[in-house]
C-alpha cells in the first residue's frame, strides 16, 4: 500500500504541477490549429499567455509560500536537547559525480543547521532521516549516504549520527524514523525541516504516534514584500513547491499514508 501511494503521488504529480498547465495549454492550442478549430486554439493559447504573464509578473509564489512559512516563525535554543532529527531533501541524490564533494540544493539549510545544533547541543543524538524518492533515475543512494559524509568530514562524531535512509516521503520518514530512535517519555526532540514543509512534517510524525517534537523551521523561502516582479522561473518554482505542499497536506489527510 504504501509503494502504491508513493507512486500514485508522483505521477499525479507531474500532471497537477504548474508547469504542466503551460504545456497543456499550448499542446490544446496546437491541437485546435491542427483540427481548424480556431475557438479551441484562441481559448488555449489564451490561457497559456496569460498563465505566463502571470507567473512572470505577479509574486503568486511569495504569496503562497509565506502562507505556509509564517506559521512557523524561528525558535528559541532550548536549555537541553536529546535528539536532533533532520529531514531529507536538501541532498542531491538522482545524480552525483564521483569525487570527494557533496552536492546540496536550495533546502541546503537542513544541513547546516543540523550541524549547528549539534555544535550547540555535543551531547545530543542526530539523526537524519530521507531516502531515494525519483521514479524515473536508475541512480539514487550510491555509497556512503551524503549525510555521513557531511557531518563526519565536518567534525561530527559517527557514534552520534543516527541514518535512516529507506524512506521515500515524509510519511515513511515519521514512522521509519520512530521506530529506529524509539524515544523515551520526557526526551526532546527537534525536528529540522523546511519552513513550508513542517506543517506536513508534524502531522506525519504525530499520526505515526511521535508527538511533543520541538518544531524547527529553516530554508525560508518568501518575499511578502514583493507586490508586481519580473521573475518567471522563480516564481514558478516557488509556486510549484507551495502547491506541492498545499495537495500533500490533503492528500496525507484524507489518505493517512
Amino acid at each position: 500500500m504504501d509503494s502504491l501511494f508513493f507512486i500514485a503521488s508522483k505521477l499525479a504529480w507531474g500532471l497537477l504541477q504548474p508547469g504542466s498547465w503551460l504545456v497543456g495549454a499550448s499542446a490544446l492550442a496546437l491541437l485546435g490549429l491542427i483540427l481548424n478549430r480556431r475557438r479551441l486554439a484562441l481559448i488555449a493559447g489564451s490561457l497559456g499567455l496569460a498563465l505566463t504573464l502571470g507567473f512572470a509578473a505577479l509574486p503568486v509564489g511569495d504569496r503562497l509560500i509565506h502562507s505556509l512559512e509564517s506559521r512557523w516563525p524561528l525558535p528559541v535554543d532550548p536549555a537541553s536537547v536529546t535528539g536532533i532529527i533532520v529531514l531529507g531533501g536538501a541532498e542531491e541524490t538522482v545524480f552525483v559525480p564521483p569525487g570527494a564533494q557533496i552536492r546540496l540544493n536550495e533546502g541546503a539549510e537542513r544541513f547546516t543547521e543540523g550541524l549547528r545544533l549539534a555544535l550547540r547541543y555535543p551531547e545530543a543524538k542526530l539523526v537524519f532521516t530521507g531516502g531515494y524518492a525519483s521514479l524515473t533515475s536508475r541512480h539514487g543512494n550510491q555509497g556512503e549516504p551524503v549525510a555521513l559524509r557531511f557531518y563526519r568530514d565536518l567534525g561530527i562524531d559517527p557514534a552520534r549520527l543516527v541514518l535512516e535512509t529507506a524512506s521515500r516521503n515524509t510519511a515513511e520518514n515519521a514512522r521509519l524514523t520512530l521506530d529506529l530512535v524509539q524515544p523515551a517519555p520526557g526526551e526532546t526532540w527537534l525536528l529540522v525541516t523546511s519552513a513550508f514543509h513542517m506543517q506536513r512534517a508534524l502531522l506525519s510524525f504525530e499520526a505515526a504516534g511521535w508527538t511533543g517534537l520541538i518544531p524547527w523551521p529553516v530554508d525560508y523561502r518568501a518575499d511578502p514584500s514583493r507586490l508586481v516582479i519580473w521573475d518567471f522561473p522563480r516564481n514558478l518554482r516557488l509556486t510549484s513547491v507551495a502547491l506541492r505542499e498545499y495537495i500533500g497536506l490533503i492528500a496525507y489527510s484524507v489518505f493517512t499514508p
